[in-house]
């Protein structure tokens, strides 16, 4: 299986599906993340984040890309990215939750990025060769990611005080929102037979929660709570997605003809 036109609308659909809930998880942690461009706790944090916000934004254009060789209804990247309302993006309910402190956006990376890792290895064997091979890019670019976050979060967590504590809030807030990155998408049973995918979400899930234990175990934190109502996970947003929305979409709305 090697490009769009040779899918099955089954699973033309259920790819599409899957390429959007990743793009749309991408953009919206990375634009969030770029709020902490000049405000970060220390310089050398400053430069970090802002690349790695604008890795993510580069991947969710990526991802949008191939979103639109898929669907092939006339929409570009910047359409998908940008003129869709609220209600209409599909990204994880964890990142509802606001940017917060350096703590909430240490524990929200800390659980996307290791849960995206589990997700982009499910899909590195993938029969579907264009996403297979930006997978593989986007892996290479990811690890780094993991290895920044997993720092910061062993850091905070193993403090004594208000950097703790602070780790703890963060984690009881978003707990139970924790696992939404890999709950099931309900077109997925096409994307396993169709080999996109090496395993259903349940079981992404399972294997990420697993290979956090260790970690957890090691700083003495809790374990994350079952998926608070994972239907809704990527479809009922919060208040602070929306202002979010109206921030990231601002500019595109002064003059939507324009060609930039």
């Amino acid at each position: 299986m090697t490009a769009a036109a040779d899918l099955l609308p089954a699973t033309r659909n259920a790819l599409s599906l899957l390429l959007l809930s990743m793009a749309d998880d991408e953009f919206v942690i990375g634009f969030s993340d770029s709020e902490w461009t000049g405000i970060a706790p220390l310089l050398e944090e400053d430069v970090a984040m802002s690349s790695l916000a604008q890795d993510e934004i580069g991947h969710a254009q990526a991802l949008y890309r191939l979103l639109a060789e898929v669907v092939d209804d006339g929409c570009d990247a910047d359409a998908w990215a940008y003129d869709r309302p609220p209600d209409g993006y599909y990204h994880a309910r964890l990142l509802d939750h606001p940017r917060g402190d350096w703590a909430d956006t240490i524990v929200r990376r800390y659980l996307y990025d290791t849960a995206d890792a589990v997700r982009l290895e499910a899909l590195a064997g993938s029969t579907f060769e264009p996403l297979r091979d930006l997978v593989g890019k986007l892996r290479r670019e990811e690890r780094y990611h993991v290895m920044h976050v997993t720092t910061w979060f062993e850091r905070l967590a193993s403090a004594t005080g208000e950097p703790r504590r602070r780790v703890l809030d963060a984690l009881e807030r978003m707990g139970p929102d924790a696992g939404t990155v890999l709950t099931p998408l309900p077109t997925e049973l096409a994307l396993d037979m169709a080999g996109i995918l090496d395993a259903p979400m349940s079981e992404l899930e399972a294997r990420w929660r697993a290979s956090l234990a260790p970690a957890f175990g090691a700083l003495d934190l809790p374990v994350l709570p079952p998926t608070h109502d994972p239907g809704t996970s990527r479809t009922a947003h919060s208040d602070a997605f929306r202002r979010l929305h109206a921030e990231f979409t601002s500019v595109r709305w002064i003059d939507p003809g324009a060609i930039w």
